[in-house]
């Protein structure tokens, strides 16, 4: 046999082995700030201070942040962390915003000068258009974060939670 045969072979016995022994020893691969960002609505809206869900579930891990502030999770999103943190439950901070129905973004196109602001603002990519033409929203994608309200020149942006 040649070297690079006996090579093979022993890398797939110690794969075999290496598989069979993971079946006694599973690994918890979800670490806590992985749990806690599953459990958030990534909406990336930065309503709880932090610039998306996962640096919020981040600093939620670490103890620096609270379960009550984030407005689109609301209070069942409180709840389910509370019950992954083993902390208490508690009502939504206003400070960080209203709980609200879930909503997305419509552009009334017609009114749309194309400017690109909202496509630049949104954090999901949910806009799409190009420069001196109408946009418009995949509605699909888009998580109502409102982060492309301030920035349209010509408040032709609704929010409708009924699309």
């Amino acid at each position: 046999m040649t070297g690079i045969a006996v090579i093979t072979i022993l890398a797939v016995i110690i794969g075999a082995i290496l598989g069979y022994a993971s079946s006694w020893f599973p690994a918890d691969n979800d670490s806590l700030v992985e749990k806690i960002d599953r459990l958030l609505p990534q909406t990336q809206c930065a309503q709880c201070g932090y610039p998306g869900c996962r640096p919020y579930a981040e600093a939620l891990a670490n103890g620096d942040a609270e379960i009550d502030q984030c407005p689109p999770g609301g209070s069942e999103g409180i709840a389910a962390l509370a019950a992954l943190l083993d902390r208490k439950v508690i009502p939504l901070n206003p400070q960080y915003g209203v709980e609200k129905p879930l909503s997305v973004a419509v552009i009334r196109e017609a009114e749309c000068i194309g400017c690109t602001l909202c496509i630049k603002a949104c954090p999901v990519d949910a806009i799409i258009g190009a420069p001196k033409l109408m946009h418009t929203v995949i509605y699909d994608h888009c998580t109502g974060c409102e982060l492309c309200l301030p920035p349209c020149p010509v408040d032709c942006i609704d929010l409708v939670s009924d699309v």
